[in-house]
């Protein structure tokens, strides 16, 4: 296994890694709304915290050396499922290639943002 960092994320803000490589996957840790350098929440708007989450992840894609068309898997974290549509809206933009994906609403995310995203990415080593 090989641990994927990047300053071009958010660093973890816990006892993990932003990434693992195992098996020719990349496995990356949820990008919440944050910006890389401050550290904070970034965007008061669900499409604004989508863009800032979905960048995120999109670093750590490219810290593992792939890119959004090699995400096999994602998962979408939303505070209020009534943002479905305009998450989705700037989702859409970023997995053209229409990978699988499990989006749910919970109680609560970290720093009380409005979503958060994770990816699988074959790597196809």
């Amino acid at each position: 296994m090989k641990k994927i960092s990047t300053d071009k994320a958010p660093a973890a803000i816990g006892p993990y890694s932003q990434g693992i490589v195992a098996g020719g996957f990349l496995f990356a840790s949820g990008q919440i709304p944050l910006d890389p350098v401050s550290g904070e929440v970034t965007g008061d708007t669900i499409e604004q915290q989508a863009e800032q989450a979905i960048h995120n992840a999109g670093e750590i894609l490219a810290a593992s050396g792939a890119g959004f068309a090699d995400v096999v898997k994602t998962t979408c974290y939303l505070a209020d499922m009534k943002d479905f549509a305009a998450f989705n809206s700037v989702y859409e933009t970023y997995f053209t290639e229409k990978p699988a994906r499990s989006c749910v609403a919970v109680k609560q995310l970290p720093k009380d943002v409005l979503c958060e995203v994770e990816v699988i990415a074959w790597l196809g080593n």
